[in-house]
């Protein structure tokens, strides 16, 4: 059976999907290698573990450190993951672990704090980048989508909640400041990769009440081009019943529709919310690894 129809996606697809792997496993091992290393950094996640375990033992590579801590968690993925997701780590592991001992220059960066911040929006960008494909970099990301598969845990709250107990162990036999200025590091790596796995998805949802609804409505479907639903509501102080629109956007058109709702009823209440990830027809599909 050919590959791409195990992993039951078009070709296409997959050369996107390595390409991301591929590309966020050279950004998180320039993090960790040119700057964190450097410094004597712990990055966090199975890679902050291998790095201490190198630091305190030295022996093989950071990279063959990473894989090997990753072996037991594949083991996790398998039976809560799909096939084509494991498939997808697989290879993110081993070009990562290639990365990491493949990287041997350094950024130069001499101010900590500096390097805590820069090593930790790169690891993160490479991070995000590789879980908008449907696979990861391994290491505790496997077990964080598990998690979020199941549970709707977020990604980045869970390892940088692993990366607090890591990191207050780490307090027992390693520098404290090296350990604050990896907290550092790792929260923002995990603010970083959140981003990057909302970039594009970020809409507005919008609530609009109004006398005027129909004719907004109409608006919204023939000049906006969008889709919009009536909620059914009624006035608290008046009884009196009243359609709510509700509508999902863009950052680039809500000042348009801001505008043409205003020019049907000046006294229109307009409500705008942020949402981060709209499934459906229209905005994005729903994603399973």
């Amino acid at each position: 059976m050919p590959l791409r129809r195990f992993l039951n996606i078009p070709t296409v697809a997959v050369a996107r999907n390595i390409v991301l792997i591929t590309l966020g496993a050279f950004m998180f091992s320039f993090g960790v290698k040119a700057v964190a290393v450097e410094h004597g950094f712990i990055s966090g996640g199975v890679s902050g573990l291998g790095l201490l375990l190198y630091y305190l033992f030295g022996g093989v590579g950071i990279g063959t450190w990473y894989f090997l801590l990753n072996v037991p968690l594949m083991f996790v993925g398998w039976f809560s993951l799909s096939r084509r997701f494991i498939l997808y780590t697989l290879y993110g592991m081993a070009i990562l672990s290639v990365f990491m001992d493949m990287v041997t220059f350094r950024a130069g960066i001499d101010d900590p704090m500096l390097a805590a911040i820069f090593s930790g929006a790169i690891m993160g960008a490479g991070v995000g980048i590789g879980l908008r494909s449907y696979g990861s970099l391994g290491g505790t990301d496997i077990v964080a989508i598990a998690l979020n598969q199941k549970w709707n845990l977020r990604v980045g709250q869970f390892n940088f909640l692993y990366n607090l107990v890591l990191f207050s162990g780490g307090f027992f036999f390693y520098d404290t400041d090296l350990i604050l200025y990896s907290l550092v590091l790792s929260f923002v790596s995990s603010t970083v990769m959140e981003y990057f796995l909302s970039l594009f998805n970020q809409r507005k949802m919008v609530l609009i009440i109004s006398d005027q609804a129909d004719q907004i409505a109409q608006d919204i479907v023939h000049v906006l081009r969008r889709g919009c639903t009536f909620l059914h509501g009624r006035g608290a102080y008046t009884g009196n019943p009243k359609n709510v629109l509700m509508t999902i956007t863009n950052t680039v058109q809500i000042k348009r529709l801001e505008e043409l709702v205003f020019a049907r009823d000046k006294n229109a209440f307009f409500v705008v919310e942020n949402t981060f990830n709209v499934l459906g027809e229209g905005f994005s599909r729903r994603k399973v690894y």
